[in-house]
């Protein structure tokens, strides 16, 4: 496990919340090759989406751009080993 080794850049979410994802994201990183982000991604949407409702979005790499609307507390983007980790529930447009 990799817990506490986490950077977070960026969150509003709720420390429990935000200890979830963390924990997530170690668990994935055990479970599957570093290089296999979709498999990663895959796995923290399941454990969101089953903790805490549908509508979970993942995105997991090491280079990438990305422009979204979120639900107030519930987004995070975190560093982990090599990966970012991008998390958060999406909410439509005002």
């Amino acid at each position: 496990m990799l817990e506490g080794k986490a950077l977070v850049e960026d969150t509003d979410m709720p420390l429990k919340m935000q200890n979830q994802a963390m924990s997530s994201a170690s668990q994935a990183l055990d479970l599957y090759d570093v290089f296999d982000c979709k498999s990663i991604a895959g796995f923290i949407k399941k454990e969101f989406d089953g903790e805490y409702g549908n509508g979970w979005q993942c995105v997991v790499g090491s280079n990438f751009g990305c422009f979204f609307t979120h639900s107030k507390g519930t987004f995070i983007y975190f560093t982990l080993e090599r990966l970012k980790f991008l998390i958060f529930k999406g909410a439509s447009s005002p």
